[in-house]
């Protein structure tokens, strides 16, 4: 059995992490923020209201000294990090960029069924959690460069499952 990566383990600890209701903010999410700061979400990241999904992806590859993109803050800049990977080779902790309405979504590949991905993600229902999200909507899948890709995809069987329709 291939050993998960050090990132995907960062994520999966987070799972259940939530925004604060109103206009209060999560000190952990903004903490991640604070932590990454300025230089690599590309923006002052003051509000746990703005879409944080690669703010969360960000912490968890910077926590394992693993270099996030420019403008993290940003879904869609990461659909250009790292290498490129093959549907086909895709393996736990792959970053996976979706198109949603008004922008995007950036999270980590957690398994798959036949139409849908299962993604480890912030900003799902306003919390880490794994939803499974269309394939049809997935424009990158990607691997952090000098990284060995290790593992392959996960086979999920899954029955009523409900798609997640927007990640904001």
């Amino acid at each position: 059995m291939t050993k998960e990566p050090a990132w995907l383990a960062a994520a999966r600890a987070k799972l259940g992490t939530r925004e604060a209701p109103g206009v209060a903010n999560s000190p952990t999410i903004m903490g991640w923020a604070k932590r990454l700061g300025t230089k690599v979400l590309g923006i002052a990241y003051n509000a746990d209201s703005v879409p944080w999904c690669g703010v969360f992806v960000a912490a968890c590859l910077h926590e394992v000294g693993i270099k996030p993109v420019s403008i993290a803050v940003r879904a869609k800049a990461w659909a250009d990090w790292g290498s490129p990977v093959a549907p086909n080779d895709l393996a736990p902790g792959a970053v996976l960029v979706f198109e949603r309405p008004g922008g995007g979504h950036v999270g980590f590949y957690d398994g798959e069924n036949a139409t849908a991905y299962r993604v480890l993600g912030g900003n799902q229902g306003d919390a880490v959690t794994r939803a499974w999200i269309e394939k049809k909507r997935c424009i990158a899948r990607r691997w952090p460069l000098g990284v060995p890709l290790t593992g392959q995809p996960v086979k999920v069987a899954s029955t009523g499952v409900s798609l997640s329709s927007n990640e904001a």
